[in-house]
């Protein structure tokens, strides 16, 4: 069989399409999170406001989700080095004209097919290196990977920052060019092909499919500016999302040919790698995505200070891959799953007791943590949830799992920025309500600022210190909830097949 070939090329040959799948994982990851900190310049010079700003984010997200379970069937129909190569061509061309845009409504259709033409890279070369390489051999080049898809997010803020600064929003576009043009290249030399098979197309299931996760994507990411229920709109979107999401489960679980295998998640390991992949990138996502407001807005970091106090993260992160590539083949793969799980859990409790005079290093300490957790995490739950599937069902599978990470990271930011948002307000009236002249603490507060409460300063002094702690507090309790949402996912790990990466797995749970 060809895909048993391909794990006879040579190790240089080896080593360049891992190079050529990371490059490809880095530019469709890093696009989630680089723009974010380059929004308010976009606003200014684009003539936007915040609400519409953000479709510059969600356009690519939706986009993205939409196309990403497609993956297996793109690749049965087109071939796998076409499938990549037009992608990253058309990845390419978008983001040079993303960077050429003038107008709000030409950036956000040039960020659609930013999300149409990257959505099956990540899946792509996840499947591309599971067929490259024995299963002795993949711990390392996951690890390797993995770089892409656990550290982009994470040095997304701390590049978009300091392009913004030092140059301008434009160029978080423009520096996918060089990027692209070494994938492209690597790709033409170095991947090999795969035969085509002209399936017939589900027009029924694609057209349920898409319009389902449209309307799903739409409601978690406008539910909290709408104000949720209140708004007809996010009724709206809930009951469609609702109709068609199930109708399209149904009717997969009893046809055959639908557009996506659901029956995939009959594997158990695939179905509790998959959910646990999902929950995990919900906290540890959304903690990346909220993380630089907290620093910016209440410890008055500027965007380049904010992306350099996460850069441990990702550093931990790196060095937690290749640790936990090298330990995939000598112990119980779930052993390293609740590692990863606590050690990131230890990180995100640290966070939830932070201050506003919490120093440099402490965040960057608690940073780091998560990060190494995050490493030990990756690596482990992306092998053991493909072991036991079938090769044939490992392209369809990988963009299924893609999938859940995308669902996660925009569950994940709707959730958290809920939290905030309305604890913000819960606890303004609640330390507002402490807030009395008899106070010993606010006698005490006003002697130190050497003024007394007649003064309109002391009022507009003490609204600034309200407005702070109720949003540092607001944090901290959606890092609370995280963390406590990270120990759930404990048990799962033991209902996991036991998976002998060296060369098969087992049946039973020990």
């Amino acid at each position: 069989m060809k895909q048993t070939l391909l794990r006879d090329l040579s190790k240089q040959t080896k080593l360049l399409i891992v190079i050529t799948v990371m490059l490809v994982t880095i530019i469709e990851i890093l696009d989630m999170t680089i723009v974010n900190v380059a929004l308010p310049p976009m606003m200014g010079e684009l003539g936007a406001n915040s609400d519409q700003i953000t479709w510059v984010l969600t356009s690519y997200i939706v986009s993205s989700a939409i196309i990403m379970p497609l993956t297996g069937f793109l690749v049965t129909r087109i071939g796998r080095k076409k499938l990549l190569l037009i992608n990253i061509g058309g990845f390419l061309t978008a983001s040079m004209l993303c960077g050429l845009a003038t107008t709000l409504p030409f950036l956000v259709l040039m960020r659609i097919f930013q999300g149409i033409f990257g959505a099956t890279l990540v899946p792509m070369s996840q499947y591309i290196l599971r067929d490259t390489f024995q299963q002795k051999d993949q711990g390392t080049a996951m690890a390797i990977w993995g770089l892409g898809v656990m550290v982009a997010p994470v040095i997304g803020p701390t590049l978009g920052g300091y392009i913004t600064q030092t140059l301008s929003w434009h160029w978080v576009f423009y520096i996918n060019i060089p990027v692209c043009l070494a994938a492209f290249l690597l790709t033409l030399a170095v991947i090999p092909d795969t035969p085509t098979k002209k399936e017939k197309i589900d027009i029924t299931g694609l057209v349920l499919m898409v319009i389902g996760i449209i309307a799903l994507q739409m409601f978690l990411d406008r539910g909290n500016s709408a104000g949720w229920y209140s708004s007809k709109s996010i009724q709206v979107l809930t009951a469609t999302a609702i109709f068609f999401i199930a109708t399209f489960i149904v009717r997969g679980l009893l046809i055959k040919d639908n557009i996506v295998n659901l029956r995939l998640f009959g594997n158990r390991n695939f179905l509790l790698g998959t959910l646990m992949f999902t929950l995990f990138s919900i906290g540890i996502i959304g903690i990346i995505s909220v993380q630089p407001l907290m620093l910016e807005h209440l410890m008055n970091y500027t965007a380049e200070n904010a992306g350099l106090v996460m850069a441990p993260r990702g550093i931990a992160a790196g060095i937690s891959m290749f640790v936990a590539g090298m330990l995939v083949n000598r112990i119980d793969t779930r052993w390293l799953i609740l590692a990863g799980i606590i050690i990131a859990d230890i990180g995100t409790y640290e966070m939830s007791v932070v201050n506003l005079q919490a120093s440099f290093s402490v965040i960057a300490w608690q940073g780091a943590i998560q990060g190494f957790g995050m490493g030990l995490f990756f690596v482990p739950i992306a092998m053991i949830a493909l072991s036991t599937l079938k090769d044939k069902h490992i392209a369809e599978a990988s963009g299924l799992f893609g999938f859940g990470r995308n669902l996660g990271v925009s569950i994940g930011i709707s959730i958290i920025s809920t939290i905030i948002t309305q604890e913000t307000q819960i606890n303004w009236n609640r330390l507002g309500g402490h807030l009395k002249q008899t106070s010993y603490q606010l006698q005490r507060w006003l002697q130190m600022q050497h003024i007394t409460l007649d003064n309109p300063i002391a009022h507009q002094k003490l609204a600034i210190q309200l407005a702070q702690q109720a949003s540092l507090t607001a944090f901290v309790d959606a890092y609370w909830v995280i963390s406590i949402s990270f120990l759930v996912m404990i048990p799962l790990v033991f209902l996991l097949k036991k998976a002998d990466l060296a060369g098969g797995a087992h049946t039973g749970v020990h």
